[in-house]
C-alpha cells in the first residue's frame, strides 16, 4: 500500500484519528496520536517526538527523532468508538540527520532481516503466544484470580471464555491477522490464539497487535489479560513457541526440507539448529527477558530447561514437529524457550543471529534427543549426554549474554546497551524487593 491508498482507506474506514506505534526496546507499545487531516503531511515529512524520555532511546541532547510511517501496516482499531474511530500505523525510527535510529527495535530486525534478502532467503515465523485471563479487580488486590475453569482443549457450547476468545479471534481477523485456531490451555484461565505464520518483521508487528488487541478486548468484558510469563504459582506458564524456517525466496522452496534425511532436515536446517543451540544461554536474555520469565523455565510443567533438540520431544529446546508427506514447507524447527514477554523484534533478530552463525560456521547439531524426557535424567545422565541447562535467573542470562558477541552482534551496539541496562535496572529492583515468600517464611521464624 502506498500513501495515497491509505489515504483513501482512511477515509472509506470514516477514522478521525491516527495511532502511530513503535516499540521500546522492553518491547512496550509506545503511540503518537493524529487527527488525519494531518495524514498526508505526515506521509511525506514524518512526525517529530521526544525520544528521551523512552526507554532506550536518546539522550537529552539527542532527543529529537522523527517517525516515517508504514502503509502497509494500516489497520482499524475495532474497539475503537465509531465517533471516533482510530486505526494504527506501525513507524520506523529516523535520527534528524536522516539516518535510521540505532536503537529502534524493528529496525534491528529489519538490519539483520537484510543480511538473508542479500543471499535470496526469508524468514518465517509463527509464533503461539499464550495468555491468561483473570477476573478484574474484585478485593484480591495483585493476586490474579483465572476467570474460568476449563482445561487443555475444553469445550463448552457457552461459557464465558467461549465468548471472550471469540470475541479476541474476531478482532485480530478484522486488524489483518490469519487467525487459525484459537483454544483453552493447561492451566485455569490460560488460552492460546494461533495465527498463520509470515515472514519475520509482519510476525513481529503481528504479536504485539495481539497483545494489545487481546488486553484491549478483554478489558471491555470486565477481565485483565496477561502475557507474564508465570503469573500463578503451581500451574503451568505461559510461553511463545516459536516455528522457524527458511525459505528461497524466488522459488519459494523451504530450504530446510531434505526427502532424503531421516528427519527431512537439510544440512542447512541442521547448522540453523546447532547455531541456536550453540547460543541458547544468551538467547535466552532475550526471548526470555524478565524476572519472571525463571519461574516459568524450571521442569516439571512443560517448559524447556536442557539445551537439545529432538523430533517431537517436548522436553527439548528445539522440537521438529512429525512430518507429513507432500508437506514439504511445513517442515520446521520449533523454538521452544520463548515467552510473550519478549520484545519480538529483539527476541527474532537475535534468534536469527544465532542461527546464521551456525550456517555461516558450518556447525554440526549435536545427537537428537529423541525418545529421551531430559526432565526424568539425573545431572550425571544430562553431563554424559552433553546437555546443558538454561540459565536459572535473569540475572545469570544477562552475564552469559554480555559474553556473547554473535548475539550482541544481532542486536546492535545502541539497542544492546538499552536492553543490558533496562534488565540491569530491573533484576537489581527485584533483588531489592521483600516478596510474600519471604514474609511468609521468615518473619515469625527468623
Amino acid at each position: 500500500m502506498d500513501g495515497k491508498e491509505l489515504i483513501k482507506r482512511v477515509k472509506e474506514d470514516n477514522v478521525k484519528f491516527i495511532a502511530l506505534q513503535f516499540s521500546d526496546v522492553t518491547g512496550a507499545v509506545k503511540s503518537v496520536d493524529m487527527p488525519v487531516r494531518h495524514l498526508e503531511d505526515a506521509l511525506k515529512d514524518g512526525v517529530w517526538f521526544d525520544g528521551s524520555s523512552v526507554e532506550g532511546f536518546a539522550r537529552i541532547q539527542e532527543s529529537d527523532m522523527r517517525l516515517i510511517l508504514d502503509p502497509d501496516t494500516y489497520a482499524v482499531l475495532p474497539w475503537s468508538a465509531a465517533e471516533s474511530r482510530r486505526a494504527r500505523v506501525f513507524c520506523d525510527i529516523f535520527m534528524p540527520n536522516g539516518d535510521p535510529f540505532e536503537g529502534d527495535p524493528r529496525g534491528t530486525l529489519k538490519r539483520m532481516l537484510k543480511k538473508i534478502d542479500e543471499r535470496g532467503w526469508m524468514l518465517n515465523v509463527g509464533p503461539e503466544p499464550e495468555f491468561f485471563l483473570f477476573k478484574g479487580p474484585n478485593g484480591n488486590g495483585v493476586h490474579p484470580v483465572p476467570h474460568d475453569t476449563g482445561g487443555y482443549f475444553d469445550f463448552s457450547s457457552f461459557d464465558e471464555a467461549v465468548v471472550v476468545r471469540t470475541a479476541l479471534m474476531d478482532a485480530l481477523d478484522a486488524m489483518g491477522l490469519d487467525v487459525e485456531v484459537g483454544h483453552h490451555e493447561v492451566a485455569l484461565g490460560q488460552h492460546e490464539i494461533d495465527f498463520r505464520f509470515a515472514d519475520a518483521l509482519k510476525t513481529a508487528d503481528n504479536v504485539l497487535t495481539l497483545k494489545y488487541t487481546v488486553k484491549a478486548i478483554a478489558a471491555q468484558h470486565g477481565l485483565v489479560a496477561s502475557f507474564m510469563p508465570k503469573p500463578v504459582f503451581g500451574i503451568n506458564g505461559s510461553g511463545m513457541h516459536c516455528h522457524q524456517s527458511l525459505f528461497d525466496k524466488k522459488t519459494g522452496d523451504n530450504l530446510f526440507f531434505d526427502a532424503k534425511d531421516d528427519a527431512h532436515l537439510s544440512k542447512l536446517a541442521y547448522s540453523f539448529i546447532a547455531g541456536q543451540l550453540a547460543h541458547a544461554r544468551a538467547l535466552a536474555a532475550v526471548v526470555a527477558p524478565t524476572v519472571n520469565s525463571y519461574k516459568r523455565l524450571v521442569p516439571g510443567y512443560e517448559a524447556p530447561v536442557y539445551i537439545g533438540w529432538a523430533q517431537q520431544n517436548r522436553s527439548a529446546l528445539i522440537r521438529i514437529p512429525r512430518y507429513t508427506e507432500g508437506r514439504d514447507k511445513a517442515v520446521r524447527a520449533e523454538l521452544r524457550f520463548p515467552d510473550p514477554s519478549a520484545n519480538p523484534y529483539l527476541a527474532f533478530a537475535a534468534m536469527l543471529g544465532a542461527a546464521l552463525d551456525g550456517i555461516d560456521n558450518k556447525m554440526a547439531a549435536p545427537k537428537g534427543l529423541n525418545n529421551i524426557n531430559l526432565y526424568h535424567l539425573e545431572r550425571e545422565e544430562r553431563e554424559k549426554l552433553g546437555v546443558k541447562e538454561l540459565p536459572g535467573s535473569l540475572a545469570e542470562a544477562l552475564n552469559e549474554l554480555a559474553k556473547d558477541e554473535v548475539v550482541k552482534a544481532a542486536l546492535g551496539e545502541v539497542t544492546y546497551d538499552a536492553f543490558q541496562r533496562a534488565k540491569w535496572e530491573e533484576w537489581d529492583e527485584f533483588r531489592l524487593r521483600v516478596t510474600d515468600y519471604e514474609i511468609e517464611r521468615y518473619l515469625e521464624t527468623a
